[in-house]
């Protein structure tokens, strides 16, 4: 099991915080908990000052899409505690990530976007974050972001 105060105190002294789960923006639920698996919709990249957009390799470098992906993974993250109850300490593992990067054509540094996700869920969770994982380039993705993540966690 996920120590949840470990959590809340290791985003603190990284200068941050879990949003509040962000509501679906069209016909689709945020979350779903089947068979002691929890499946998190995709969460688009966005910060406490909006969306972050732009498209790799184009308008927007490695690192700031990496900060894209960090900011999925909070929000991936609030969506789970908002299926858990409040409660973190439910996680029992992450068990995939697969993130959407977009990017054009010649962009291939995929997956060091998508880390910006992967480290910060293993520096939260420790070993139980550590994932299986897929990084797909995209022409686009909804609202101009540069990063869409969607996760499926074990919990109890």
């Amino acid at each position: 099991m996920i120590d949840a105060a470990r959590i809340e105190t290791t985003l603190a002294d990284m200068g941050l915080s879990l949003p509040e789960a962000p509501k679906p923006a069209a016909n689709y639920e945020p979350f779903v908990i089947h068979d002691g698996l929890l499946y998190v919709s995709g969460q688009i990249s966005a910060g406490p000052d909006g969306l972050i957009t732009g498209r790799l390799g184009e308008d927007m470098a490695t690192e700031a899409g990496a900060d894209a992906a960090r900011a999925c993974a909070l929000s991936l993250l609030a969506q789970a505690r908002a299926a858990c109850d409040g409660d973190l300490g439910r996680i029992t593992r992450l068990v995939k990530l697969t993130g959407f990067v977009a990017s054009t054509p010649g962009f291939t540094e995929q997956p060091k976007v998508i880390n910006g996700a992967s480290d910060l869920m293993v520096e939260l969770l420790g070993d139980a974050g550590r994932h299986a994982r897929s990084a797909v380039g995209v022409a686009a993705l909804p609202l101009g972001v540069a990063v869409e993540i969607e996760a499926i966690f074990a919990i109890a």
